[in-house]
């Protein structure tokens, strides 16, 4: 291994959320609070960690306010949070009145959405995933906005095309996709209405060692269950080099929206990294079904011309996935779900 991985989810968060000089300068551009809308997810702790972090560092060691806004189902979290210099603020997006009652802020990295539980409760999502978008964008309308949506609103796309472009058609397959574009239709409009500043983030997959594709597929690995194949081609990008983009991509926001794919730079075979992390977990590897022509892919060169390329190696993230999970550490019991082609999620 060329680096070491983290041995405990503190070393790991502490990783995930440790800015580089760009992230710093991309604060120092933007001055003024920072809110994280929706903080209380898979990646909002280490996002609004690494804000403080960079902040620090772009003001010369002053404090300006980074300010979580959740629901925070886990106190723990929340604690955690506070000890690294995070305001928290207990909010449900959906009401507007306590929506109306967070703290001005000229910097907002918006994070809320639902995915998986779609299928049971389609209403849900669409009011999580279009309604809160709507009220939070009218409450931030004066600043300037970094909102997470995803690749999910793209058609698939065979392996060799390198992956649906930024000005690719849209064509969601399922309600949380078709979801997901309706809410960048509602950060559109109140960019058009209100001239807000704005960028949507189209995310695909982000990588903790605790969730994600490659942990989907190690523990299926370590668990003896065969791997399917049938979206046989995925991207995939470390948490940390994600939050980065996030906050490096606030100095590029604009009316109208500019939009840009985040995800790593390689068309990542799901058979070949099965059998690489197979080798590195000392186990053998069934598969299930076979590689369809096309799968759910991003081209990310606009974020590489913008941002530079992601700095995690996919030969050191897959040593530590392995070290990882072979290890029996925590996992956050998510799965992706990334092997679906019907959008039911």
């Amino acid at each position: 291994m060329t680096r070491p991985p983290p041995t405990s989810e503190a070393e790991l968060d502490e990783e995930l959320s440790n800015p580089r000089d760009a992230t710093v300068a991309a604060l120092a551009g933007t001055p003024g609070d920072i809110i994280v809308l929706g903080a209380g997810g898979k990646m909002g702790p280490t996002l609004a960690r690494m804000a403080v972090r960079a902040a620090e560092r772009a003001d010369g060691g002053n404090r300006r306010r980074v300010i979580a806004a959740s629901r925070f189902s886990s106190p723990a979290a929340e604690e955690a949070l506070h000890a690294s210099g995070v305001e928290t603020i207990r909010c449900d997006l959906l009401d507007r009145d306590a929506v109306r009652r967070l703290p001005d802020a000229p910097n907002v990295i918006y994070m809320a959405g639902q995915k998986f539980g779609t299928s049971g409760a389609p209403s849900r999502t669409w009011m999580q995933n279009v309604v809160v978008p709507s009220i939070c964008a009218e409450r931030y309308a004066r600043s300037r906005i970094v909102a997470f949506s995803t690749g999910n609103v793209y058609a698939l796309t065979p392996p060799s095309s390198g992956g649906a472009r930024e000005s690719d058609p849209l064509a969601p397959v399922g309600e949380y996709a078709a979801s997901c574009l309706g809410r960048e239709r509602v950060f559109e409009h109140y960019s058009a209405a209100s001239g807000s500043e704005i960028v949507l983030l189209r995310l695909n997959y982000a990588i903790d060692l605790r969730y994600g594709v490659l942990v989907d597929i190690a523990a299926r690995i370590m668990r003896g269950e065969a791997v399917p194949l049938a979206m046989g081609w995925v991207n995939v990008i470390f948490q940390r080099d994600a939050n980065r983009a996030a906050l490096e991509l606030l100095p590029h926001a604009s009316s109208p929206p500019l939009v840009v794919n985040v995800t790593g730079s390689e068309t990542i075979g799901v058979r070949a990294v099965a059998e690489e992390l197979a080798r590195r977990l000392e186990r053998d590897v069934a598969f299930e079904g076979h590689e369809a022509p096309n799968a759910l892919l991003s081209d990310s060169s606009l974020m590489r011309r913008l941002l530079g390329a992601p700095e995690m190696p996919l030969g050191t993230l897959l040593d530590w996935v392995a070290a990882w999970v072979g290890g029996g550490n925590p996992l956050l019991g998510k799965p992706t779900g990334f092997e679906k082609r019907d959008g039911s999620f």
